[in-house]
């Protein structure tokens, strides 16, 4: 039972990421202008006419527009509820809800840890982990919301994700009395080095890329007359952008060797090594569209939600080669 739960959270934070990544493509990272309401109701209006004025904390919205440069006198209730968008304010309250599966998850899974009857150390220390991460997110979230989508606070949000993501594989892969392991022989001749060195490499990828995506969100309010074919070009005048390019190259380069020695290693997990190879295949071909044809908002969501997969499998694949010590209970 408690596999199950360690699982599902990750499952649940999986879809959360895929649901962050609608609201980043759409642009309504602020549908919801304040937190934890939306919009000051628990449940946000389907139009401006039910906005009450009262309810909105004119004083904060003054605060983040003299952070941007914006002079706060300009700020009136007035001007706030004129930008109100119905399709993002629903959007981004769906991702908040899309939240609390995982919240609620991810707390059974750190008492089911302390409350067994017999637990391990290290599950009880990554479940708690995790509980930690899932807390300073949802602090992120709110400083998200309040900095206008600042740039450096979604990257770090991202990656704190991705952060708790593997801490939950581990949970959910550790939390038994024997956990399933490779056969021994793959983790010889390199091969468990090679499935290090391209985890390592896919995480710095997708940093690359949170931030690439940092500077698309600029280009969607720069650029946001011209066709999203054209902001390519733009994009090809950064450095960061073109090393993400070639770079993912070199990992489909590793992730075929990876994958044709770890089939001739017989690992008992083709299984896995199919996910990870199909997951950086579909990687190359969005990327490829993304590249080629334009920053479509579909390649993009799907470009950072399969990150999420692709890691949570490498991963997952790195603890069951790994000689850690498990002897049952540690307890």
């Amino acid at each position: 039972m408690f596999q199950k739960v360690a699982a599902a959270a990750c499952a649940a934070l999986i879809v959360l990421i895929f649901v962050g990544a609608i609201v980043r493509a759409s642009g309504a990272g602020m549908g919801c202008p304040d937190w934890p309401t939306c919009w000051g109701c628990l449940i946000p209006p389907t139009n401006a006419d039910q906005i009450d004025p009262a309810k909105l904390d004119i004083e904060k919205y003054r605060i983040k527009a003299a952070a941007h440069g914006i002079d706060p006198e300009t700020i009136t209730k007035e001007s706030i509820i004129a930008n109100y968008n119905p399709l993002h304010t629903w959007i981004e309250y769906i991702n908040r809800l899309t939240s609390m599966p995982l919240s609620l998850l991810t707390l059974a899974t750190f008492i089911m840890a302390l409350t067994r009857k017999r637990h391990i150390r290290s599950v009880v220390i990554m479940s708690t982990i995790a509980l930690l991460l899932l807390g300073i997110n949802g602090w992120m979230g709110a400083r998200i919301v309040y900095s206008g989508l600042k740039p450096g606070i979604i990257t770090i949000h991202m990656a704190l994700a991705i952060a708790m993501l593997c801490v939950l594989v581990f949970v959910a892969w550790r939390g038994c009395d024997s956990p399933w392991r490779l056969a021994g022989s793959s983790c010889r001749g390199g091969l468990n080095k090679l499935a290090w060195f391209l985890f390592v490499l896919v995480l710095t990828e997708g940093v690359l890329g949170s931030q690439i995506r940092e500077k698309t969100d600029e280009l969607k309010k720069s650029h946001a007359a011209a066709p999203r074919s054209e902001w390519v070009g733009e994009l090809e005048h950064s450095a960061t952008y073109l090393i993400h390019r070639s770079a993912s190259w070199v990992i489909l380069i590793v992730a075929v060797v990876f994958f044709l020695k770890a089939t001739a290693a017989r690992t008992g997990a083709s299984w896995l090594e199919k996910v990870i190879l199909g997951a950086v295949l579909c990687q190359m071909v969005l990327g490829l569209i993304l590249a080629q044809v334009g920053i479509l908002p579909f390649a993009q969501v799907l470009h950072i939600g399969l990150s999420s997969i692709l890691v949570s499998a490498l991963f997952l694949w790195l603890l069951a080669s790994s000689r850690m010590d498990l002897r049952p209970w540690n307890g």
